[in-house]
């Protein structure tokens, strides 16, 4: 997809009512230092779209990026930060499955996964939470730059036997700093949002 535009339209906390949007929503979820913000502004071309903070667990809200006026990019709080008390995480939790349940627009869930590391205990609970609510995340395995290139496979599978995953998940390696995945995210992502789009266009060509 070609950015010509792309703003931060909607920051929900916790007490905030979500936006009943009309366009499609993909969501990222992850632990608090995988990237997040780094893989959206990655996505849309920019270099502080999303804000990265060298503070982990910053994320406290549900930030919805209006791309194009055609989808959005929904960015989901972080989890697993230890210095977070723990009411405040039952709350994000909560502000998150109020989006997951309550969202009418939403297309698909991406978890991110540090590909340096085995899932840890937290990513294996999102994982799990995620499909408990209705969905099937697509992984994307953070970082790739920081493995050499000979590792790939051996992290993807630890990944993939580490949280689990449904058979047919797709694990996306992703790193911010080359752009390798991005193309395959967006391919991902338009297919996912506009399917029926493209399917109604080729009923009315035929």
């Amino acid at each position: 997809m070609v950015i010509k535009q792309v703003n931060l339209e909607t920051v929900c906390g916790i007490t905030s009512v979500l936006p009943k949007n009309q366009k499609p929503e993909v969501a990222f979820a992850g632990k608090s230092n995988v990237g997040k913000s780094s893989l959206i502004n990655s996505l849309v071309n920019r270099k502080a779209l999303a804000r990265t903070s060298s503070q982990p667990g910053k994320t406290q809200t549900i930030n919805f990026y209006n791309v194009n006026e055609t989808m959005y990019l929904v960015d989901l709080p972080g989890y697993g930060y230890a210095k977070v008390p723990q009411s405040e995480k039952e709350k994000w939790g909560k502000l998150i499955e109020r989006y997951l349940h309550g969202s009418q627009q939403l297309r698909a869930v991406f978890l991110l996964i540090d590909i340096r590391h085995e899932p840890g205990a937290n990513d294996k609970i999102m994982y799990e939470w995620i499909c408990h609510n209705g969905y099937e995340p697509i992984i994307i395995a953070t970082k790739l730059d920081k493995i050499k290139r000979s590792q790939i496979q051996k992290q993807v599978k630890l990944i993939r036997e580490g949280l689990k995953v449904r058979p047919g998940t797709q694990i996306i390696p992703f790193s911010s700093e080359t752009k390798q995945g991005v193309a395959e995210v967006w391919n991902l992502m338009e297919s996912l949002c506009f399917a029926e789009e493209k399917q109604a266009e080729t009923q009315d060509e035929a």
